[in-house]
């Protein structure tokens, strides 16, 4: 199965000698794909009957599949148009899923074959975590292992200047639309998928490049009123996982009078069901709940703009040491 996210190949007689290696969450594109999905990601443990009855609730509430796998394969391929543009057609874009196919080892399998030797590797979450981004990198270098292929990785980019200024625009955008004194009382929340606490006992980077993030933001901005939340906070794991949750926040600024929330889900970096139904569904129920409104910035997709922000990554990627 071809793996590239573009069906139109590198002009004849121009041999692709440069890649990058796109790698995604990836998620189910239908209901029959939710159990192998869910047990890919529990190490292939089946999940419990009323885990995945509660899983496929949520996919069902926002249509019965998730774009995340479509969305990551229209970034490549703009992406991959957007380099040869700029830099001439020898470069290719390949797309690895984590947890669903196309997989992490398919796509590096892929460069390994077409002998490519020089490849860039970004994961589309801009916060580092031993627990996240380094599973993908650790896995695409145990499947590049013994080839001629060599990775750079951009293991984090949370404060990439060009990744800064989508979010402040869009984060801007919400806020014009409320109008000038909505826009003043309205509570930003900024906010990336919770992992367990004791990441903070770790030194692991995660918890606080959320708040470097948001800090940037606000500070581009001069946002009167911001907070940092976690969505997705694991209830029955059996620890304590990173908080606030974004609703805790959310009802905790309710009950002290705010009425306007909007919600910048910068951990994210395309609409999938920690968007569609996280914020969407969720958080909107419970914005009737309490009587308020809230709102959120939209996802970078394949926006212009952000592919330009995967662009100066790959730069920076292919300027980094071997």
């Amino acid at each position: 199965m071809k793996l590239s996210p573009t069906h139109d190949p590198a002009p004849a007689q121009t041999a692709v000698t440069r890649a990058v290696l796109l790698m995604a969450y990836g998620s189910p594109r239908g209901m029959e794909e939710i159990l192998p999905y869910y047990t890919h990601m529990r190490g292939g443990r089946p999940p419990r009957p009323e885990a995945l009855a509660e899983l496929q609730a949520r996919y069902l509430a926002i249509g019965g599949r998730s774009p995340l796998t479509e969305i990551t394969l229209s970034q490549a391929s703009a992406l991959q148009d957007l380099l040869r543009a700029e830099d001439g057609p020898g470069w290719s874009v390949t797309v690895g899923m984590k947890h669903i196919a196309p997989f992490i080892e398919d796509a590096v399998a892929e460069l390994v074959d077409a002998g490519i030797r020089e490849a860039v590797g970004v994961v589309l979450a801009p916060h580092y975590s031993s627990m996240s981004v380094a599973g993908y990198v650790e896995r695409a270098r145990a499947a590049s292992a013994g080839s001629q292929l060599e990775i750079r990785f951009v293991e984090d980019w949370h404060l990439e200047p060009s990744y800064l200024s989508w979010l402040a625009r869009a984060v801007s955008s919400r806020l014009s639309e409320m109008g000038p004194a909505r826009a003043e009382r309205a509570l930003v929340i900024f906010t990336a998928h919770s992992l367990p606490a004791r990441l903070r006992e770790m030194g692991d980077p995660y918890p606080d490049q959320l708040g470097e993030t948001a800090t940037a933001v606000a500070k581009i901005l001069n946002l009167p009123r911001w907070e940092v939340g976690w969505q997705s906070v694991a209830q029955d794991a059996g620890e304590p996982w990173l908080g606030p949750e974004l609703l805790e926040v959310v009802e905790q600024a309710a009950s002290e009078g705010t009425t306007d929330f909007l919600v910048c889900p910068c951990g994210f970096v395309a609409d999938h069901l920690e968007v569609r139904y996280d914020l969407d569904v969720e958080a909107q129920q419970k914005a009737a709940e309490l009587g308020v409104t809230i709102s959120r910035t939209a996802m970078p997709n394949d926006d212009p703009a952000f592919i330009a922000v995967l662009r100066d990554l790959v730069g920076r990627g292919m300027a980094s040491p071997g």
